[in-house]
């Protein structure tokens, strides 16, 4: 243990220094299997690998042909994120924004490229109340012009391959264009929400029209989608690079769409143009063995690494994934966590987050201890040094959204967490691509009832607050350990958090990580898949007064690989219809 505790006291100490300055999905009863392409996955990698664990087979295939071309990893996300834009629509696409954690091998080093979308300058604190000075409902909310941010996930991956592609912009696209033009087969999952109708933009006119059926009625699972639209913007996007997007044509029918009705947005050609991504420093905390790095704000890294220190000082790995004991740890500490999450996060450039006191070990100490026997009331946000009294949170976060891991030949690696936030965004579609609804991921609330503002409040320019955290994991010397990611919206934190403690406390695999049953514990609510888990754990819960209910209906979309003995073990969620794709480097 003094070893321990000596390294990683360094590295707590830079820490600190840092924050101050191929295969179908298995039906749900197998999740606890192993499909066949994880068990495959497990690869040595004293020789390098190309791998891509994403949620579409489709799009895992287009990043690995990238990667066999020579492509670098971030070549192969941009090839991913242009293929899920058209064959997972619900998730993320090009009229969205994405967070990407980014590990050069050669460098040893970590950065965060911050492609968050942020409010038009016309955007007000008070623009979703209503007369009366009530927030708006969010369907009414989500469907509005009001709802679409300035898109970032376009210029985000531009500056990232500024800094580390290998291959030519224009030679990206391809494999999308191509299966935008002669179509593909609709997927069960995209096919099942097109006929749920249970979400507001299941009735959006875009919506309808772009996924209507001959004959009458929606598109099913089967049926071949043709997108000759997205097609032509791809061309233009390969050729003039994200001018395509943020100038020109496509960017003057973005500002027409959002300022149609119902309730009108602000966005502008100016605003378009005025995009920027920001490339920032990722948070790094130590984890057992594992250096783990994460996204600051606005992402929620820093709840994530709040997440896993509170764990750390219990005896959560003593206890496994059939044990309710373990379960019970967790969603004490995710709670703890959340309502500090909730009340301090937000654009680092509006408001202050304590980032540090949050992560210092005095304040998880303190935090940690209020984890007793048995869950009571939802706990209080806690008082971290450097926490500046804030309104409590009133921000809604839906769950459009998709994650992908991508490792390069030269042994760079991507986690990307990509979105356009809820399922189709907006619900309004140009050049083939769905916009954002970004704008409903602040609080719609700017203060609350004692007239404290929100840190998540609205204002010009300003990004939301995001639960997306792509993590990087590391060993002692600074080499590739691990990545994990998840969609989900506000359970995010939960999901990620389930993986690491499944698969570094627990030992499993990482496919059967990210295969547990999740629970999602944020306030006075227990939700998750509760007829997932054992009976005997349903029980021990319901005695230490934790009993899960149904939870979101999006459910998690973990992605992930870890380094064990030397080899390569990848999992893919078996909510989704992902695949882990893995080749030796040419």
């Amino acid at each position: 243990m003094a070893a321990r505790a000596s390294w990683w006291g360094k590295s707590a100490a830079l820490l600190l220094a840092a924050l101050l300055g191929g295969c179908a999905t298995p039906p749900p009863a197998a999740r606890g299997s192993v499909p066949p392409a994880a068990a495959t996955a497990a690869t040595p990698t004293t020789a390098p690998q190309l791998f891509v664990v994403a949620a579409n087979p489709l799009a895992a295939d287009a990043g690995l042909a990238v990667l066999r071309r020579g492509g670098s990893a971030v070549d192969a996300a941009i090839a991913v994120q242009a293929m899920l834009s058209l064959v997972e629509p619900q998730s993320s696409g090009m009229g969205g924004g994405g967070f990407m954690t980014y590990y050069d091998a050669a460098t040893r080093q970590v950065t965060v490229y911050d492609g968050r979308e942020t409010a038009p300058a016309g955007a007000t604190p008070d623009m979703f109340l209503d007369d009366g000075g009530r927030p708006l409902p969010f369907a009414t909310a989500v469907l509005s012009g009001r709802a679409t941010g300035v898109p970032g996930a376009v210029k985000m991956l531009a500056e990232a391959h500024r800094r580390h592609g290998a291959l030519p912009w224009r030679a990206l696209f391809g494999e999308a264009e191509r299966t935008a033009g002669a179509g593909f087969l609709v997927s069960p999952r995209l096919g099942r929400f097109l006929a749920s109708g249970r979400f507001p933009e299941s009735s959006a006119p875009d919506v309808l029209a772009y996924f209507a059926r001959p004959g009458g009625g929606l598109l099913r699972a089967g049926d071949r989608l043709r997108n000759p639209a997205y097609a032509g913007f791809l061309r233009r996007l390969a050729a003039q690079g994200p001018d395509a997007l943020y100038a020109g044509e496509t960017a003057r029918r973005i500002v027409a769409r959002v300022h149609e009705g119902p309730l009108a947005g602000s966005m502008t050609l100016a605003d378009l143009a005025a995009y920027r991504p920001a490339v920032r420093q990722p948070l790094c905390a130590p984890y057992r063995v594992l250096l783990v790095c994460a996204p600051p704000p606005p992402a929620s890294g820093v709840g994530l690494l709040e997440l896993l220190g509170l764990l750390e000082r219990t005896d959560v790995a003593r206890h496994g994934a059939d044990d309710p004991r373990g379960w019970f740890l967790f969603a004490e500490a995710s709670r703890l966590m959340y309502a500090d999450r909730d009340r301090y996060v937000g654009d680092p450039a509006f408001v202050d987050v304590p980032v540090a006191g949050l992560l210092a070990p005095a304040y998880l100490d303190r935090r940690a201890r209020l984890i007793g026997e048995r869950a009571g009331p939802a706990p209080a946000p806690g008082v971290p040094q450097g926490a500046t009294a804030r309104g409590a949170d009133r921000t809604l976060e839906p769950t459009g959204t998709s994650h992908f891991v991508i490792g390069d030949a030269r042994g760079n690696v991507v986690s990307m967490t990509t979105t356009v936030e809820s399922i189709f965004g907006s619900g309004r579609m140009v050049d083939g691509f769905f916009l954002n609804n970004q704008m409903t991921d602040f609080s719609f609330s700017p203060r609350d009832a004692q007239g404290r503002a929100a840190a998540n409040a609205v204002a010009a320019g300003k990004r939301p607050r995001s639960s997306m955290t792509p993590l990087i994991m590391l060993d002692r010397q600074r080499r590739f350990a691990g990545a994990v990611g998840s969609a989900g919206g506000n359970a995010i934190l939960a999901y990620v958090g389930k993986a690491v403690v499944g698969a570094v406390d627990w030992g499993l695999t990482m496919q059967r990580a990210l295969a547990l049953p999740n629970l999602i514990a944020r306030g006075d609510s227990f939700q998750g898949e509760a007829d997932e888990f054992a009976p005997a754990v349903r029980d021990g819960l319901a005695a230490r007064g934790v009993t899960v209910r149904p939870g979101q209906g999006e459910d998690s979309g973990l992605h992930g690989v870890i380094v064990r003995d030397g080899r390569l073990d990848g999992g893919y969620d078996p909510r989704r219809e992902g695949k882990v794709a893995v080749a030796p480097a040419p």
